[in-house]
Order: structure tokens, then C-alpha cells, then sequence
């Protein structure tokens, strides 16, 4: 678990002092993500340079540093993120021949294997979560490599005349020749989700490398300013087409049985490491179904982590500690205080590099913190909402759905005359009583949700936050929910909108939050949930064996019901999410005034201040609960501040 960096000069007109220089300053802007170390590799003749930062969890000696190189000399890697199948590749190798090792690091091992295979197909055998630069002396080319379900960061593009990459933006950020300017597509689509989908990134020129997905540079055949297309060596949607096709033929207890064996193998596999463990758990299904596998297979008490709040409605602390008292766990928790958000806020546009706007960004950052005091690893119950219906919304959306032609398209007739024949503004002052109806709004969002034909599209109306705060400069109409190329051939709504997420909320969002609140102090998060052959599995389960009765994640319960009474966990799902509503009312309002000002909304002209402005009046009078909106505007304002964009 690290940080990586590195940058091609194609024109090759830098000395080695130079070559050295630039890529130690990406390294140092990763020093978060790796404390214990660093190191950099340099080939002058083709004007590449690698370097990496270091948290050391497998092979804590000197032999598991990097840049490493293979036995051959042939390969040079640096790598963030853990192959949990390096043992077993290790003894196939031992078998084919490999008889000597300097340590017992992954690394040495995936070079190994590429050395035997190659990099493409030694890719595809990784069982891992990982972000992997290879570079081949002898073809010289750079390979850049990301895990199937993008647990881990790769950003990669031009900086000026230098092909650059890192694990995070900051990396790139710190070429000499970067000058880094707004996609406005990207902004649309962040004002719309909270957070920028792949492969975009907020800045023009620079990309994210989808989850899946390989990128071979060819270092002799590199024109500055086209970036090489990648390849997929994981494809999720055939993976999900096949699974459908061949569906788990068992039931109820078959499915239960057969899914605690592969969270028994990958909790497991979670848990070696040479350093501290514990678990996040909240006590919702899913951290709590991660807990109790994790203290089935551990010798020792594991230890479990919680945040807690002071208002009733956001906190599950009381949930958690009873999860944790029943498995006989090592828990701790803490309360947040009101101080949290005043000394969290500042960061969080230098922890996300880009805007960014999950809500529970806040606490999420103080349970890394807390848990670094104590353990260097923690396991996440990230993907169990998106792998088995777990989030309410699945339901609404594909009720809306499939009521489109009755009550609900008439209503969808009126509200599209009504949008078009008077301004929206006009329509948001109509209103009785004191709580605004904002019919304008709600006008706009069911003529736009209209349009939608097919269930991708419309779901991406259904979650969507700002439609009209941003000004119109692009076409915001990209990514995956308008590339029907991208979409599975599915006969159920249902499994189409989840698998929307998991190709783009999950990665995009859930995943980036998780790898920059761990990595901000050192701390490396696993979530065994997205091992490869559970999310096979979990899409080869029926909807209907995954949501009974109004009631979500059944395979889980069942599987949960095994470890810890469903009395302790059968509750409402809740979300980690702080009262961030009360935060902006109080002790961020004064942080929030300062970035919603008249000035500091016209400064740049990406943002309309009017209905910015009408939105924070409402939420401070208390008649409605504007935070997610707000919070999506403030994100980019403190990032723009903070980034001096």
C-alpha cells in the first residue's frame, strides 16, 4: 500500500539530475500515502523516471522496496495496493522452476510472473487491489495497470510537453510544465453526482484509468499531447451478462452457505499482513457482516472501530457496540464533537485533489484517524449496498420506472408545458404556507426525467443533485449513463440501475472516499466484499433472492444471522452520514458564508449565484434541508480556493 508516480519525456531532452528532481517532487507530494520510504528509478535514454512512496505491510524489510527490479533485469514495478493470491502464484512459480527469492514481498512475485507470462496476462491473474506501473526495458514500454473494481487510484495524461501519472492528482500537479485548467463536462457532472466520474477527471487533459483496465505507452512512438487508449483485461459488463445467463441454481440456505465460503476465503486472505488489523464497523449489515467473518478466522480478538454523533438520527454507535460486545471484539469508538467539521473542513480539498462531495467525507477522514492510533490496516464493508440492492433507491427509481405511462406520465405532460412556457425562477416563488414548493425545480426534473429511454438514463435523472447551478459552457450529457455501448444486456431495471452504480458510484465515489480518508494518515483500507469472485457471484443471484418483501441484502442477513442475533442488526438502514445539515447552520456557517459570497460565486464564472444563493437562505431559515446541494457548491469553492484554480 503505497503511493506511485512517474513521467515520460518524449522529446528526451532532460538530463538525469532533472529527470531525478521532477519525479522525487511527485513522490513527495505521496508522502501520506507512504511514510516509510521512498525510492526512484531513472532511464535517461528514454526519458522515463519512476518513483514511489512506501507503507510497508508485506516484507517490512529492505527487500520488499521499490522501484524493484525483476531477476532478469528486464522489468522495473511500483505498485500501490496488495496481491492477496501472491502466496499461491509464488508456489506456481516455485513449481515452474523459481528457485531463489530475495524476500517475500508481492511485488517480487508479480514481477516474477511477468517475467514467465507476461504483463498482460500476469495482470489477469492478480487477485488484489492494486495501481501497477511496469516499465520493459527491452520493448520499452510503460504499463499502468488498475484492479477490476478500481479500489485503487490512477490518474494519467499531460502535463505540458511530460506524460505524467500518479497515484493521486497532486502527483501530476507537480510537473513543472502543469497548468491545470476546468473540464467543464467534468463540472457538470460532478455538480450532478458529487464526485467526477471516470474516466474524466476535473482537469482538461487528464484522465482516470477505468477499473479493469490496462495502458500500454509505447515510449518510441509517443506524440505529446495523444494519449494511448487503454484496454480492457476485466470486462464487468460480460462478467454480469454471463452471470445472469447462468444464475445460482439453489436456494435460500444454498446461497447463504455458499456466500459466507467466499467471505470466509476473502476476509482471510484480507487479514495477512505484517503489521496491525482492525474493522470499521458501524453496525449496518455490512461492516458487521465483515467483523464477524474477520473474528471467525482470527486467533486473537480483532479490533473494530466506530464514530459516533451527538444527534440520535445520524448515530449507530449504540447499534455498533452491541455487534462488537456479542463477537467479543476490541472496540473502540468516539463521539464526534462539534469541533470535527471546523478542523476537518480545511482538508478535505487537499485530501480529494479535485471536488468532491460525499457527506460523510467528514467522519470518514476521522475514523482513519482514529483507527491509525491503534492498527496500519482496515477492512471496509464497502459494495455490499451496490452487489445486493441494498440502498432504498433502487426500489423508487425503478417503481418510477415502470410507472412512467400512467399517473406519473401525465403528471410528466404538465410539468414539461409548465417548464417550458414560464421560466423556472418564476415558478419557484409559487407557493402556500411557508415551506417553498419550488415547483420550477421540480418542473424541470420531471420534464428532463422524461426524456429518459432507457432505465440507465433515467436512473442518472433520479440521483442527480444540481441540474441548473452551473452555467451552461458544455454538453453535460457523458459518461456511462449516456453510452448505451456500456450498459448490459439486462431484462430487469432493478439489476441495470445497481450495476450502473457499480461501474460508477462505487469507484468513483464510494471507493475514492475509502483509499483518501485511509491513505491521508498512513492507513491501508481492504474491502473483502469486492473480491472478484463474490461480486461474480453476487451477479449471479436473482433480484428476488436478494430483496424479500421490501427487505434488501437478504444473502447477507442470512449470512450475518450465522454470527450475531438479528435482533442487534435487523434495524432501518441508516448510512454513515453526520448531521451536516445542523453544521451549516452552525459551526461551518461562517467557513460556508465565505464561499457562497456574491464575489466568490462570480469569480471564474462556472457557478449561477442565484440559485445558490436561494437555496442557503432556505436551509439557514430551517424550512428545508438543502445540505447535499450545498454541500456539492462548497466542494468545488473550497477546491478551487485551495487549488487556486
Amino acid at each position: 500500500m503505497c503511493g506511485i508516480a512517474g513521467l515520460i519525456d518524449p522529446k528526451r531532452v532532460s538530463s538525469q539530475v532533472e529527470l531525478e528532481s521532477a519525479v522525487i517532487r511527485m513522490a513527495d507530494m505521496l508522502q501520506h500515502r507512504g511514510p516509510d520510504d521512498d525510492g526512484y528509478f531513472v532511464d535517461r535514454n528514454c526519458g522515463l523516471a519512476l518513483s514511489f512512496r512506501r507503507l510497508a505491510i508485506q516484507d517490512l524489510s529492505p527487500a520488499g522496496a521499490q522501484p524493484m527490479t525483476s531477476a532478469s533485469g528486464r522489468y522495473v514495478g511500483i505498485f500501490n495496493g496488495e496481491i492477496y493470491n501472491f502466496r499461491e502464484l509464488r508456489r506456481e512459480l516455485e513449481r515452474e522452476g523459481v528457485g531463489h527469492w530475495n524476500g517475500h514481498s508481492d511485488t517480487e512475485v508479480l514481477l516474477s510472473l511477468v517475467e514467465r507470462v507476461g504483463v498482460e496476462t500476469a495482470i489477469g491473474r492478480l487477485d488484489g487491489m492494486f495501481a501497477i506501473a511496469i516499465y520493459d526495458k527491452k520493448r520499452r514500454r510503460l504499463y499502468l495497470s488498475r484492479d477490476r473494481m478500481g479500489e485503487k487510484p490512477l490518474y494519467y495524461g499531460w502535463a505540458g510537453g511530460t506524460f505524467a501519472f500518479g497515484s493521486e492528482l497532486k502527483a501530476i500537479a507537480a510537473c513543472s510544465d502543469w497548468h491545470g485548467e476546468v473540464e467543464p463536462t467534468a463540472l457538470h457532472a460532478y455538480m450532478r453526482y458529487a464526485y467526477v466520474p471516470a474516466p474524466m477527471t476535473i482537469y482538461r487533459g487528464i484522465r482516470k484509468l477505468l477499473p479493469g483496465h490496462l495502458l500500454t505507452v509505447d515510449l518510441e512512438n509517443l506524440s505529446v499531447g495523444v494519449l494511448p487508449a487503454p484496454d480492457a483485461y476485466w470486462n464487468a459488463r460480460a462478467i454480469i451478462e454471463e452471470a445472469h445467463r447462468h444464475p445460482f441454481d439453489g436456494g435460500e440456505e444454498e446461497i447463504a452457505k455458499h456466500l459466507d465460503m467466499l467471505l470466509t476465503h476473502s476476509v482471510g486472505r484480507r487479514l495477512i499482513s505484517d503489521v496491525p488489523l482492525g474493522v470499521f464497523l458501524s453496525g449496518g449489515i455490512d461492516s458487521s457482516v465483515i467483523a464477524s467473518v474477520a473474528q471467525k478466522v482470527s486467533s486473537n480478538p480483532i479490533k473494530t472501530f466506530t464514530i459516533g454523533f451527538d444527534d440520535s438520527r445520524f448515530d449507530e454507535s449504540e447499534q455498533a457496540a452491541a455487534v462488537a460486545a456479542h463477537l467479543g471484539t476490541e472496540h473502540v469508538e468516539l463521539k464526534a464533537t462539534t469541533d470535527v467539521p471546523v478542523r476537518l473542513v480545511e482538508r478535505m480539498p487537499h485530501v480529494y485533489d479535485e471536488p468532491f462531495a460525499d457527506v460523510s467525507q467528514l467522519p470518514t477522514l476521522l475514523l482513519s484517524e482514529l483507527s491509525r492510533q491503534h492498527v496500519t490496516v482496515a477492512l471496509s464493508g464497502d459494495g455490499g449496498d451496490e452487489l445486493f440492492l441494498g440502498y432504498p433507491r433502487y426500489v423508487a427509481a425503478t417503481q418510477r420506472w415502470e410507472d412512467r405511462r400512467g399517473f406519473f406520465a401525465s403528471t410528466v405532460g404538465r410539468a414539461g408545458m409548465l417548464s417550458t412556457a414560464l421560466p423556472k425562477a418564476l415558478l419557484n416563488r409559487v407557493s402556500l404556507g411557508k415551506r417553498p414548493w419550488r415547483l420550477g425545480d421540480k418542473a424541470y426534473r420531471i420534464a428532463e426525467d422524461s426524456a429518459a429511454s432507457t432505465p440507465e438514463r433515467f436512473y442518472e435523472a433520479f440521483v442527480s443533485r444540481w441540474r441548473t447551478a452551473v452555467k451552461p459552457t458544455s454538453d453535460p450529457r457523458s459518461g456511462y449513463y449516456f453510452e448505451a455501448v456500456r450498459h448490459p444486456r439486462l431484462s430487469e431495471p432493478l439489476d441495470r440501475m445497481s450495476y450502473a452504480d457499480a461501474v460508477t458510484y462505487l469507484p468513483d465515489d464510494l471507493l475514492v472516499k475509502f483509499d483518501r480518508a485511509t491513505m491521508a494518515v498512513g492507513l491501508e483500507g481492504r474491502a473483502p466484499l469486492l473480491d472478484h469472485e463474490i461480486v461474480r457471484f453476487a451477479w449471479r443471484i436473482p433480484a428476488s433472492q436478494k430483496l424479500k418483501d421490501g427487505i434488501a441484502k437478504w444473502p447477507l442477513r442470512n449470512v450475518l444471522s450465522k454470527y450475531v442475533p438479528a435482533k442487534i442488526f435487523d434495524k432501518p438502514k441508516q448510512g454513515f452520514e453526520p448531521p451536516l445539515g445542523e453544521w451549516l447552520r452552525g459551526p461551518l456557517r461562517d467557513w460556508a458564508e465565505s464561499l457562497l459570497d456574491q464575489r466568490s460565486l462570480a469569480d471564474g464564472g462556472f457557478v449561477n449565484a442565484a440559485p445558490v444563493h436561494d437555496l442557503w437562505r432556505e436551509h439557514l431559515a430551517g424550512v428545508r434541508d438543502w445540505r447535499f446541494e450545498l454541500w456539492n457548491v462548497l466542494m468545488f469553492q473550497a477546491w478551487r480556493k485551495a487549488w487556486r484554480v
